[in-house]
């Protein structure tokens, strides 16, 4: 089975290690066109908002800009968060204007999100998301498969949409849908959207279980599934760069699943009774991040997890977090040209 490596890029510039904005995006848009021309298939960006580092709130002015500086490597979104602001309509046409400005590489990921902050701020229910979501993956679908569509639903209304101009790809860019559950799956098969994941082995057999239910083949439809991974010449030295940001991110996920106490799934993956110090964090082997184990060491640790995680699931896109929160950009380069070098060679191969 071939293995499509992507990265995902998702702007965090954390206050203990802050660049200045400019300069920051700067270095982040120059690592994607070094992602590029070192072979990497993807660029996956990701949204938040009212974050103290800036996680990137807007992505379809990022991917458009990435578009436009890039000429091979596919953009997708993992993933924007439906439910939150802007009319699914909205959606579509910024989409189809991005697929248009990287000449149709692009894919669009959405999911539900749960912060409780976010939906504060946009004055929005979390009791709603998961109708409003449904509502919108409704009128994208019709809106890109239809002319003169209408749509009257609880939460959006649409009359008689006609959409132009259209998406380079045919008839739309390939459709992700945010799983971490047994509803959120089904979602996903439902509405015929690849599924972006976390790393358990476990999402893609709720995938698989919902694409049989629903009649349809799970070789028609791709697995993503978010790892962190950082490999330097020895482990020692991986751990040493990688420690301090990978905590910084744990302990994140931690205080906002706290929040969202209703998120029993989740909480039982990501929120921990007590947090290890970044010093612990190499020697705690039962430590996992978004379900699955931290891939920090050599490359040739990494291509033993890659080997396992491949023999346990149908994963056919490694979304990778390599570009830890507050990472060095120069550390980060050479984190991913190493990974280049070594790893996606042995996989290529086979």
């Amino acid at each position: 089975m071939s293995l499509n490596f992507g990265l995902f890029f998702p702007f965090r510039n954390p206050p203990e290690w802050g660049m200045p904005w400019g300069e920051f995006y700067e270095s982040q848009m120059r690592l994607a066109e070094i992602a590029e021309d070192l072979g990497y298939d993807e660029i996956w960006l990701s949204e938040h908002h009212f974050c103290d580092d800036g996680w990137s709130p807007s992505l379809f002015p990022i991917a458009g800009a990435l578009g436009q500086r890039t000429k091979t490597i596919r953009i997708g979104t993992f993933v924007l968060l439906l439910p939150l602001g802007k009319h699914p309509i909205q959606v579509v046409e910024d989409a189809t204007t991005v697929d248009i400005l990287c000449n149709g590489r692009f894919d669009l990921g959405v999911g539900l999100g749960y912060r409780v902050p976010e939906y504060k701020g946009f004055g929005i229910s979390r009791d709603d998301r998961a109708k409003r979501m449904d509502e919108a993956l409704e009128i994208i679908h019709g809106a890109w498969n239809n002319n003169n569509y209408s749509f009257h639903g609880e939460h959006f209304t649409v009359e008689n949409v006609n959409l132009s101009p259209k998406p380079v790809q045919q008839p739309h860019p390939p459709m992700w849908t945010a799983a971490m559950s047994k509803v959120a799956a089904n979602r996903a098969a439902r509405f015929n959207c690849h599924v972006a994941g976390t790393g358990g082995e476990n999402l893609q057999q709720y995938f698989d279980d919902a694409l049989a239910e629903q009649g349809k083949k799970s070789e028609d439809f791709n697995v993503g599934q978010l790892r962190l991974f950082y490999v330097a010449p020895t482990r020692d030295q991986a751990w040493d760069e990688a420690q301090y940001h990978a905590h910084y991110m744990m302990e994140a996920y931690d205080k906002w699943l706290k929040e969202a106490a209703d998120v029993q799934w989740f909480q039982e993956t990501m929120s921990v009774s007590s947090m290890p110090s970044p010093e612990e964090l190499r020697h705690n082997k039962d430590l996992t991040f978004f379900e699955a184990p931290l891939v920090i060491g050599t490359p040739e640790d990494a291509i033993a997890e890659i080997e396992r995680y491949q023999k346990s699931s149908r994963v056919t896109h490694l979304v990778m977090w390599m570009q830890l929160a507050g990472m060095e950009p120069k550390k980060a380069e050479a984190c991913m040209r190493l990974f280049a070098k070594e790893v996606i060679p042995h996989f290529s191969k086979n």
